[in-house]
């Protein structure tokens, strides 16, 4: 099915079949939550200063380039994932590191410092829960599921403020189930969750759609034969596409890149195989 013309920023890279879905699985933060905007401008620096006090770091350029480059492999996995690699690259110029855990929570207690302000305006509803979504997402995921397509919720992001953020953002009521980090993170990933919905329910891969804008869910869904919709907001402006997202979607499988959902009626009816 061809990309409507009126999708100026939309790019369909594989066509795919519409009208059959059934399911839909959405990652969160970058998704269709911005509360966590800026989040690699924590991790990064963070991880940067660590592997610049071992014994045998490479110079702040490089050192800069190889973190930036494993966060964004890993991104969409759960956060411990980043903090085990993060372990192993002290290991490798003879740092000794500490547990991940730990260093999973010292990079939330500090990107809690940036976004603290943004959850208490939610909770005190000083704005609204558009002003902190990608644009249209929490319409586009009502009528997403008042049109009879289950959806489901899964993040990389510790499961407790995963449904914390999502309440603030009133989408509980739009999905089956909502999942998230684990403490025992061996039992928790996206794949597994993706793998339970084809398997519990006999789908084959036209039925299932996902839309997530990291590395791990368009993979895990190509796994299945699904179609990935890669969302590659632009989450500072909240407007357009960001160019570096769009090629590592693209890369990792992506059938479709869209911006946002603001289009959200033209999206869904195309979604839905319905001419307009």
């Amino acid at each position: 099915m061809a990309v409507p013309p009126e999708f100026n920023q939309f790019e369909l890279i594989t066509p795919f079949e519409c009208g059959n879905f059934k399911y839909a699985l959405f990652d969160f933060d970058g998704t269709l939550s911005l509360i966590r905007e800026g989040w690699q401008q924590i991790m990064v620096p963070m991880m940067l200063e660590l592997l610049m006090q071992t014994p045998r770091h490479e110079d702040e350029q490089t050192a800069r380039l190889v973190i930036q480059t494993f966060v964004t492999e890993l991104t969409g996995k759960q956060t411990i994932y980043q903090m085990i690699r993060l372990a192993e690259e002290i290991s490798k110029r003879g740092g000794t590191p500490a547990e991940p855990l730990a260093y999973k929570n010292e990079y939330h207690k500090r990107l809690m410092e940036r976004i603290k302000g943004r959850i208490y305006d939610l909770e005190q509803k000083k704005v609204s829960p558009e002003s902190m979504a990608v644009p249209g997402a929490l319409d586009f995921v009502k009528q997403l599921h008042n049109n009879g397509i289950k959806c489901f919720l899964a993040s990389g992001t510790d499961e407790k403020y995963v449904l914390h953020e999502a309440d603030l953002l009133g989408l509980h009521p739009y999905f089956e189930g909502i999942y998230g980090a684990q403490d025992d993170y061996k039992n928790f990933s996206k794949k597994m969750v993706i793998d339970r919905i084809i398997q519990i329910h006999h789908l084959s891969g036209k039925e299932f759609l996902s839309f997530g804008d990291g590395y791990v869910e368009i993979e895990n869904t190509k796994s299945v034969a699904g179609v990935a919709v890669g969302v590659a907001t632009n989450e500072a402006e909240r407007q357009g596409i960001d160019e570096w997202k769009r090629g590592r979607l693209i890369a990792a499988g992506a059938d479709l890149i869209i911006p946002d959902f603001r289009e959200t009626d033209t999206l869904i009816h195309y979604f839905l195989g319905q001419n307009r």
